[in-house]
Order: structure tokens, then sequence, then C-alpha cells
């Protein structure tokens, strides 16, 4: 119920909202959670397994049991009602442990933002705030995150004073001043969830869910934030945790220190009659909070057979304090209607002499453990503290404090204290003083609704189960129970069922340490994650400087990798077969030219760039003369092949080298890999650099005359101008870059110029009036004509140069390279490895589907079929006047000449083996 005055909800406005088909109301300021409560709602949700009812139990990202699903304005299952907002109209339902997705299209936007600051503050209660402000003293560019809509941290749910104002008013200005700093940014509603290498955090700030159908279209409902601090500052509190008792999951049991939240944030009583069941001191404060706004308190019930002073205060108020007293169960239909609590012995069984008490609510408390969830995520080690019964931070490798309630220390003035020395920069120094002792479990004789993790409906007696069955290590354990595993990720159920596994075993907590804390510390919508990069966003479109008059020009287009690629050029009445015959019979018999900008072009710089890329290619490239260019295939470490090139020597210590399409990030990726982790003190320097230059392959007997038209001071005679060597001069006018490379087998040249005048190049070209454009099917077709493979089509992973027929590149005189100790690998030297062939069909108008297999038998036995390979190129040829293909088949070089079947429909189609080079095998066209 409603109490008629406090809180920091905003009395004045009424929020109307459904929950499982009726209507409530509640007010600005309120959860879920806490409208419900205010409204008499008990149970929100029942469990995932055994169906038991299941009301609020905390009140912030560590509730295990309410769980809801909002249907509108738009379905989005697994919320905790703790953590929901509450807005007009908002509908909602609770969830049996599941929830269901949102069949239609999110209409929300999503997006991300990078960070940088000297100090990342995470938490805004007492002792973050006191850290972002001494950290702003010294200078700092801060950023202080924090979950709640408003900064505070606990002191929002307490009645306590900080600097001599009231704990809320103090946080408020505080959080004003920082406000109003430039250096500072402020971040609430944003959970940090990760913690990675380099002080690298990222964080998920909802912006506009609070504000249900009033959120503004146009605004992201969520943020990513991706920060990167030079130091961390963990300020995350700590949560209460429960105890393991009968009945302990029923509506109406609630941590203690939530119930004091739910009175003094909230203005609400989640009860009307209560039983306190406590280890520490902090319950007493909870129990006289609400006791003080109308609560019956029946019975404080506290394990310590000596509490002290608190509870000489709540005696002071009338309440009955039971000391050396346990509660064994609470009972109820469907919630909690009676507490059962007894005498406890020395070895924690109850004697005679239980008592009965007529409550709808238990508040419960066994301890505090601090949230040290990001600190392991640091790389940090946690220890178990007896004296606290609890884990605290240990040593991290990475720059970060903790301070206040998440390193144990749990006095206002402790945090203070923490917070402004780890603000400033010095070790923390609070007092860490036990608030009580730490208790587990109640001994019964039936375990079956002892509850460790309330939402995976996990008992004592699994936990028992579990060690009976052999398991000793906390994770197997956590795998076999799944306890922990749930949304909240164990936040009150992990320690517990450590500690209730350790009393089973008779060993001590710390023994058996803790499970693994990983990323992310509370769920982050899949939609949130991939922020804008969904749609055609997702995989971003990449065109050329050239793209434009591609377009114009009626070329259609084909996706490589990210890039429109000019796939070929139609005239009116032509197809694909016919244009592509007539572009090919360009290349072949006059000149031709084709956009090759999308080439992946990577800067090696640096003394050592010789040294390095004769480390990563199967070939010497240290040996390569300035201005010349050489062909270079790379291998994984198992001999295969990964990709393929040409590397250019622009200076003794400058390298471009080039790649496949689709694989130049892949390769750049593979470069770092190698540099940063295992030959980090080469001297080198990586720059993908595909951007920056726009590529015009200009081929055919006739390119020669046209280069010579369009660059007159440029000698292009064969002696003149070898093949593979490169020469700069001005094309069109253009600075520019020449190389003589050649992926046809014809006279060929590549010109590269920058990206800006790219175009003014093509068209430069194309005005002479005898060129073609051509484009990737064309290529293709040239290419596979002279057996040269295209890798990750001719290659599948499981293909060394070897097997290309490529022994050539693979050097014998290098000392060793990546991949070079596989080749001598029994598997790689195989005779029956597939081997790339060239396949004519007999019937010359026959064309072979990539991928058809390829079998030795005129007729197909019963399955399984022999397969001897399979077809990896299949075109049309007009320099060969028939259809061709290129293959992977076992044995290949041994076959040249069998008549070999590929399965085509109901066919069996006959090919003749043939060498993978099946024009021009001399090289007598490369020279012109």
């Amino acid at each position: 119920m409603r109490r008629g005055t406090g809180g920091r909800i905003d009395r004045t406005r009424t929020l109307r909202f459904r929950f499982d088909g009726r209507d409530y109301t509640g007010h600005p300021g309120d959860t879920l959670a806490s409208a419900l409560l205010a409204n008499g709602v008990r149970q929100v949700a029942t469990s995932v397994k055994l169906g038991r009812p299941r009301g609020v139990f905390a009140a912030g990202s560590e509730e295990p049991s309410a769980l809801v699903q909002i249907e509108e304005p738009f379905p989005e299952p697994m919320l905790t009602a703790t953590t929901v907002e509450l807005y007009d109209g908002l509908v909602a339902r609770g969830l049996p442990g599941q929830g269901r997705l949102a069949t239609e299209p999110d209409p929300a936007r999503y997006d991300a933002t990078h960070a940088h600051c000297d100090v990342l503050v995470v938490g805004a209660g007492p002792a973050g705030l006191a850290a972002a402000r001494e950290a702003v003293r010294t200078g700092a560019r801060v950023i202080l995150a924090d979950e709640q809509p408003e900064p505070g941290g606990s002191l929002l749910g307490t009645g306590e004073e900080v600097e001599g104002l009231p704990g809320a008013e103090w946080a408020a200005a505080v959080a004003a001043e920082l406000a109003g700093l430039p250096e500072v940014t402020m971040l609430p509603r944003t959970t940090v969830f990760g913690y990675y290498d380099d002080n690298h955090l990222v964080a998920v700030e909802r912006r506009t869910n609070h504000l249900g159908g009033a959120a503004h279209p146009h605004v992201a409902r969520e943020r990513i934030w991706r920060i990167r601090a030079k130091r961390v500052v963990l300020a995350t509190g700590a949560h209460e945790r429960p105890v393991a008792f009968a009945g302990n999951d029923l509506p109406g049991v609630m941590l203690a220190g939530a119930a004091r939240t739910y009175v003094n944030r909230y203005g609400v009583l989640p009860g009307r009659r209560a039983v306190v069941f406590t280890s520490g001191d902090s319950a007493y404060a909870a129990a006289l909070d609400l006791a003080g706004a109308g609560v019956e308190v029946a019975a404080i019930v506290d394990v310590r057979p000596a509490p002290g002073a608190c509870a000489d205060l709540a005696r002071a108020a009338g309440i009955e304090v039971l000391t050396g007293h346990v509660v064994t169960a609470a009972a109820g239909d469907g919630q909690v209607s009676s507490v059962l609590a007894g005498p406890r012995q020395e070895d924690g069984a109850v004697t005679e002499g239980e008592r009965s008490f007529d409550a709808d609510l238990l508040l419960v408390s066994g301890g505090w453990n601090p949230v040290v969830h990001l600190f392991s995520q640091s790389g940090g080690t946690l220890r178990y503290d007896e004296a606290l019964g609890t884990l605290v931070p240990g040593a991290s490798r990475q720059a970060v404090a903790v301070a206040g309630a998440a390193r144990g220390v749990f006095t206002p003035a402790g945090c203070l204290e923490d917070g402004a020395a780890v603000g400033g920069d010095a070790p923390a120094g609070a007092e860490v003083a036990p608030q009580g002792v730490p208790h587990w479990l109640v001994p019964a004789a039936d375990y079956g609704t002892h509850f460790v993790d309330l939402q995976r409906d996990v008992t004592v007696a699994d936990v028992v189960r579990a060690t009976g069955a052999g398991l000793r290590s906390v994770e197997h354990v956590k795998r076999y129970t799944t306890a922990g595993t749930a949304h909240d990720q164990g936040k009150t159920s992990g320690l517990l069922t450590t500690a209730v596994m350790a009393q089973v075993l008779g060993v001590p907590v710390g023994e058996l340490g803790s499970t693994t804390f990983r990323a992310p510390y509370t769920p982050v919508s899949f939609a949130a994650l991939a922020g804008r990069d969904r749609g055609p966003l997702h995989d971003p479109v990449r065109v050329t400087a050239l793209h434009e008059w591609h377009a114009a020009h009626g070329a259609l287009f084909e996706n490589v990798g990210q890039w429109k690629r000019p796939w070929y050029y139609p005239r009116p009445g032509e197809d694909m077969a016919a244009a592509v015959l007539r572009e090919c019979g360009a290349a072949r018999e006059g000149v031709a030219a084709m956009d090759a900008s999308t080439l992946g072009k990577i800067d090696v710089i640096g003394p050592d760039a010789a040294e390095f890329l004769d480390r990563l290619y199967t070939n010497m490239m240290s040996t390569l003369a300035v201005g010349a260019i050489r062909y270079g295939v790379m291998c994984r470490a198992d001999g295969m092949v990964f990709d393929d090139g040409t590397v250019i020597r622009v200076a003794e210590d400058h390298f471009l080298v080039t790649t496949t399409t689709g694989n130049a990030a892949a390769v750049l990726d593979w470069m770092e890999e190698w540099l940063q982790t295992e030959w980090p003190w080469l001297r080198v320097h990586l720059t993908s650099v595909t951007e920056q230059w726009a590529t015009v392959a200009l081929v055919g007997p006739g390119s020669r005359e046209v280069l010579s038209g369009l660059a007159p001071g440029l000698a292009v005679g064969a002696a003149d101008f070898p093949f593979m060597t490169w020469r700069e001069a001005e094309v069109a006018g253009i600075p520019a870059r020449v190389c003589r490379i050649s992926f046809s087998g014809e006279l060929a040249y590549e010109i590269n110029v920058t990206s800006w005048e790219g175009l003014a190049l093509w068209e430069a070209i194309m005005d002479t009036g005898v060129v073609t454009p051509y484009g990737t099917e064309t290529m293709h077709v040239l290419r596979a004509e002279k057996g040269y493979p295209i890798v990750g089509q001719d290659t599948d992973g499981t293909v060394t140069p070897q097997d290309l027929g490529m022994s050539w590149v693979v050097s014998k005189k290098k000392a060793d390279f990546i991949g070079k100790r596989s080749f001598a690998r029994a598997d790689t030297t195989r005779v029956d490895r597939k081997q790339l062939v060239g396949l004519l069909p007999e019937d010359p108008g026959v064309l072979l589907p990539e991928g058809t297999h390829l079998v030795e038998l005129s007729s197909l036995p019963e399955p399984p079929v022999p397969m001897l390979g399979h077809v990896t190129s299949s075109y049309r040829s007009a320099a060969l006047g028939r259809t061709f293909a290129l293959a992977l088949v076992s044995g290949g070089r041994e076959r040249v000449g069998e008549r070999l079947y590929a399965p085509v429909g109901d066919d069996l189609v006959p090919v003749t083996v043939t060498s993978h080079i099946l024009y021009d095998p001399e090289g007598a066209r490369r020279d012109g």
C-alpha cells in the first residue's frame, strides 16, 4: 500500500498502467515493482521450472524473481519489474521465467558512441560522487555513469545524512555541481556492463525507455558507450543476500534493504506486519524505518546471540528481538501469511521452542556481497574475507581502484573517505569492519523448498544432489544445477550456492573459490548492441570513385565483400553471356579496361618491413628491387593458402601489398596479429590504403598504344618497361603509379592514381574511343583461361600452393615462413590430394554448374558414391570457342587426359581432364 506522505515520487501527477489485464495507477518516480506493491499486488510472476508464485524480492538490478514482459508500446521480454520505470500507458504482464520475442520490427532507434576520459567512475552513490568530485578537482576529465535515473545510490533508499544534509539532497547537490563542469560527463540510466583490456569499458544508456509512447521517434532509445579510460574507479556498491530456509521464495519474502528502499524512496509499505530475519546490523535500520512508516514489526530474529546497540534501539522502539534465533520457514498459500522461528544451536540446528508469527512480510538479510563483477572482468583477483563473509577485490592488472561498499566499506562516512581517496589517485583507506556474521543456511530434514536461486528454481537439495554425484568445483555445480545462469547472473544466488556447497562438503567457503564473472553485468538487448548497424548499415555498401560512371553506362553490379563491382556492361539486346563474350573478345583482341580499385592495398613501412614480409609470404620479398613487383602467396600455419596478391617495393623500407578484394580486412588483421603478438620487436607499421587509390587495369594487345598516347613521357616499350615493374608517370596529366601486371595473360598495365582523380583517369581512357569497359565476370573468364586461381573460389581452406600447381612460389631458400613446416607433413605430400586442373566437356556447349561433383564411373552406383573432386570455376570462352572449367580433383595432375563424369541433373556429362592453363601456356601474349 502507498504511504500518505514521503518518498521521491511526484504525487501531483498520476500515471495509468495495466498489469496482467488489470488497470492500476502510480506516480512519476515509481518503478513497475513499487507501483505494483503500492497497489497491493504481491505475486508478479511464476517460477520457470516449478511454477511457484514469485513476488518482488529486491529493489534493483539484482532482482531474481519479478520478471515481466512489456507489451506496449513495444513488446520486450525478460525485464525486471524493479528496473522498469513507470510511464503512462505501460502495459505489462508477469512471466513464468521466460518471455516472447516481438513478431513485428522494432521501430526504435539505437546508436553507439566512443568516449575517452582520464577517470571513469562507475556508480553515483556516496563513494562514486566523492571520487568524481575529487578527480575533477585534480583537472581530470571525468565520466560518471550510474544505472539509476538520479544520483545517490543507496542514499536514495535510506534516511542517512551526509555532510549535514539528507543523503538524497547531498547527492543531488554534488551531482549538480559536477554537471555544471565542462570536464564532467554525467551518464544517468547507464549501466557499465563490460570491462575489457586496456581499460576499455562498454556501457548501455537507456535514453527514452522511461518515456514509453511519449518518446521522440528520432531520439535513440538506447546508446552503447565504448569508453577508454586512463583510470577507472568502481564504486558499484553491494547487494544484500538471502538465507536459505523453507519457503524463502514466497511472495512477501524480501531483502531487508529493498523493503527500506520501497518505504523511503517510493513511499510504499510492502506489507502490514513484518518479521525481520538477520545476521547483521543493517536490517535493524530497515526494521526501524518500516516501523516508523506504520508497518507493525512483530519481531527481529537475529542469528547472533548478542547483537549489541542496534538491538537496544529496536527494543526501545517496542520491537521484540529474538537473539540466537533463526527463521525456519515462511508459510502461506501463495504468499507469506506466517513465519516460524526458533532458537539456534552452535551447529546451526534448531532446538525446540519454535514460535509462529502472523505476518505478510518477511525481511531477510544474510549479509552483503560487494559488487565485484566489473572488477573481476578487468582481470582482478578476488579473495574470500572470512570476517565479512564475502568476496572482496584483490589486485588487478589494469588501472582500476575500488571504493566504498564495493570493497566492503558499509558506512556513509567510510564511503566518502574511500571515494575521495581513490578519486585523487590515492589508495582507498577507509576501515573495513564487519557489520554482522555471515549466515547461509537453516538446517532442516528436507531441503526441497530451501531456494538458493529463485529464478532457476535451484534448491539446497539440488546442491546436495550435485555434490553427491561427485562434483567438487563450483563451476561444475553451477552447470549441473544451473544456479547463477539466469538473467541476474547469480547476483543474489552465486555466493550463497557456493557457501551451501561448502557447508555440505564440510570445507571453508574460501577454499572453493568463485564462479567466473562474465559480461554483460545485466542483460543488454541485441538491438542496442547492433545500434544503427542493421539493414543496409549492417554491412555497409562500398563503392569506388568510378561507381557513378559505371551506373550511368548501364553496368550491372555484383557484391564482392562489401564492394559493389561492375559485373558486366550489357548493350541493348545483350544477355550476360553475349556481353561477357564481347568483353572477353575486346580484351584478347583489342584493348579493354576494368575498375580494379577494390583490390586490398596495405602500406608496409619500416626498417624491418622486408623481413616481416619474408615471414608472411611463401616466397622471398626481401630480394625484391625498388621499382619491381613480385607475386606472392600467404599461407596459414597449416600450410593452406590464405591469400595471394602482388608486392610492390616502393623504397628500401616501403612496400605496397595488394590482396584479394574480399580478404583485404582479414589480411590486415592477420598481419597485425603476427606483428603485435608474435614479432612485436619488428619495426614495421601497417596502414590500409585501399580507399586512397583508384586503380584501372588496361588490358589487351592495344593497351601499350593507348597508354603511350595518354602518357607521352613514359617509355612503354617492352625493354623500357618490363613485366612486373612499376614506373611513376603522368597519365592524362594526372600523377600516377603505373604497374606492368597482368591477371589476364595479355599485355596489361594497372594505373594507380589518387581516388580523387580516379574518375578523370577513367574518362580519359574511355575518351580514346577504342577501349571497352569490362566487369568482374569477364575478369574471371580471362584469369581462368590462364589457370590463375581465385582464393576462396578455387580454394576452400584445404588447398596448398603445391595443389594449385604453384610449387615455384614456395621458397626453398628461406629458413622459415608461416606454413613452411606444414609442407613437410605426410598429409600435405599425399599423391591423392586434390589438385587444380582444367576440364573440357566433351560437348563444347555444355556449361558445368560450379560446385558440380566429379566421379570416375559412367554410371552411378548405389550410394555412397566416391567423389573425386568438384568444379570450382566454369565459363564460356571466346578465345577457346567453347566452355571450360577449373576443378579440384584427387591426384588431378596424374589424371590429365582421363575422362571423368559430372552429374548434372539426371545426366552424367563426360569431361576430359586437362592442364589448368588452357590459353597461351607459353605466355607469349604477356609482353604484346
